[in-house]
């Protein structure tokens, strides 16, 4: 497998290559800075200066099966990462200059994907009682609050990322048919469904500004979020309304699972696999 890291700017819609390998790579986060990114690869993760260069491996002590569920906190201070034990995927969080991980959630298995705005919460995907569903805990740990899953709500519910005033969690969720984009209060109240087409809807993730929401789509009839397939990266904003494809290429799991956006919002990361 070929896979291409690179940073799609909005503004002239142009894609440019930061880094090439034949080593699957997957879900760059940007720095609070705009100077690297930051990704997985076999089991680690790495950062690489957004001009190109060669990646750095970033220290995470014990966590050498980190998979494509990690980000920077808000402040910069923290990296959450979401590392497979015996029993299933479990959240820790690490200095972001590399360090011994500290657990964050007690239950497995746990992948992480959105930081609060305030950094004080996170949100993620977890399996419990053979259902996934979308939960929230403190950066600190402690009950999980469960947010999806409810009577009349149920379903395959995933890919939950924070609206910048932390007033909403977007995620994706099949429980009308397959899988579409929602958005709901941070509380797990008030579901709307935002997309309503035949594609197969991924990945929902916010701009700094709130303007816009970046996502995955699958071809209709896709199942799951499989690698190495034909994808379309779509933007809209928040209502649904103005909804464009950016680009189409083979992709999909690594490609933008977790917040992928600069904080400027000018542009994004992403990975391309052929």
């Amino acid at each position: 497998m070929r896979s291409s890291l690179e940073i799609f700017e909005l503004e002239s819609g142009i894609s440019r290559v930061v880094w090439q390998t034949d080593a699957l790579i997957e879900a760059p986060n940007w720095d609070l800075e705009g100077n690297s990114l930051l990704f997985n690869g076999a089991g680690r993760l790495f950062r690489i200066p957004v001009a190109g260069g060669e990646p750095v491996q970033v220290d995470t002590g014990f966590a050498d099966a980190c998979n494509n569920d990690h980000g920077i906190s808000p402040d910069g201070s923290l990296i959450a990462i979401s590392h497979h034990l015996d029993e299933g995927s479990c959240i820790y969080t690490l200095p972001a200059a590399g360090g011994a991980p500290r657990r964050v959630t007690d239950a497995v298995p746990s992948y992480w994907h959105g930081w609060s705005p305030n950094g004080a919460r996170m949100a993620y995907c977890a399996k419990r009682h053979g259902q996934f569903d979308i939960y929230s805990i403190g950066v600190s740990g402690g009950d999980e609050l469960q947010l999806t899953g409810r009577a009349g709500f149920e379903g395959h519910n995933d890919g939950p990322d924070y609206s910048p005033d932390g007033q909403h969690i977007w995620f994706n969720s099949d429980r009308t048919g397959h899988a579409q984009i929602w958005r709901m209060t941070v509380d797990g109240n008030d579901p709307v469904q935002i997309t309503h087409d035949g594609r197969v809807n991924w990945f929902p993730h916010p701009s700094p500004d709130g303007a816009h929401v970046l996502y995955l789509s699958y071809p209709p009839g896709t199942e799951g979020h499989p690698a190495d397939k034909p994808v379309e990266l779509r933007l809209m904003d928040p209502k649904g309304q103005d909804s464009r494809t950016l680009a189409a290429f083979k992709g999909g799991q690594g490609t933008i699972n977790v917040p992928c956006w600069a904080a400027d919002g000018r542009a994004f990361a992403l990975v391309k696999y052929a």
